[in-house]
């Protein structure tokens, strides 16, 4: 009993899901639905070699199947073939001209990946030539504009991804990158606003450090980045980045003091606490001066 066991489970027939859907595939060779999700279920176990093998199959037997291009596009990319699965969209929408827009938004991504950003920007310029008011596509598009050195087309794009989609975080995060490129104090102090309002402080002002040292700015990070500890003096990326910026400038990387009104305003706190005082709430502060 214990040999057929192991022999079982040695045959894959120890994975119950996949051995019904391979019956049904057997049943019904004809049923790609049946193939998909034995794809599927293999992509999800990380057995990606297998899922590629069934994506195959059934896109021998439907090549026209969108869906099915873009699983079989995407997990060849999971497995380090992003060449060809950039290839295999290429083609497929070459094909077919009545494209899908996710397929010429993917090739775009894949083309990026693999440094090609004239492909990559051809790509993504179809995908929302197809949907105009998909904010993704506008996002992706500034981001390889950005990556292109092209700084004032990335931010029209980019401020147009966020027109339609103001929540979106990696538009705004990507905004504030274009933003702090060669940037004055007006662009900086927006990139910060765009960091700020989808983080803390201290991430924002460690993000503009980490901008301003590929710059070679080196004084204007060095100030971001106390000023980011001021905020958290345990936070990771801003030391990580200070330790960084020393071995640049050769300027040690101590951590900025902690200003003392910050002191003063931690022990009043501490003190209220300590003597169960209730504070008053902070919009009755200053009513008299109100202009």
């Amino acid at each position: 009993m214990q040999r057929q066991v192991q022999n079982a489970v040695d045959a894959g027939d120890g994975d119950v899901v996949a051995r019904s859907l391979r019956e049904r595939i057997t049943a019904s060779p004809g049923n790609i639905e049946d193939r998909i999700a034995l794809a599927e279920h293999y992509r999800k176990q990380g057995i990606t070699e297998l899922a590629i093998e069934h994506y195959r199959l059934a896109a021998e037997r439907e090549p026209g199947n969108t869906r099915l291009t873009l699983l079989l596009a995407q997990t060849l990319d999971e497995q380090g073939q992003t060449s060809e699965a950039a290839k295999l969209l290429a083609g497929f929408l070459d094909r077919n001209p009545d494209f899908d827009a996710d397929l010429a938004g993917w090739l775009g991504i894949f083309h990026d990946k693999l440094g090609e950003w004239h492909a990559g920007e051809s790509a993504h310029r179809a995908a929302f030539s197809r949907n105009p008011s998909n904010a993704a596509y506008r996002n992706n598009l500034g981001y390889n504009l950005l990556m292109q050195g092209r700084r004032v087309e990335a931010i029209q794009e980019l401020r147009k991804s966020l027109e339609i989609h103001p929540r979106m975080e990696v538009a705004r995060n990507n905004l504030a990158l274009a933003l702090m490129q060669e940037a004055g104090p007006k662009q900086k102090s927006e990139a910060l606003e765009h960091w700020q309002s989808v983080s803390t402080p201290a991430t924002a002002h460690s993000n503009a450090a980490a901008s301003l040292i590929e710059q070679g700015r080196l004084e204007e990070a060095r100030k971001e980045l106390e000023t980011a500890l001021e905020h958290q003096r345990d936070y990771t990326p801003a030391l990580k980045n200070l330790a960084l910026l020393s071995a640049m400038d050769g300027r040690p990387a101590a951590v900025p003091p902690v200003k003392t009104s910050g002191v003063r305003r931690w022990m009043k706190k501490a003190w209220v606490a300590f003597a169960g005082i209730e504070q008053k709430p902070a919009g009755r502060v200053a009513l008299a001066t109100r202009e």
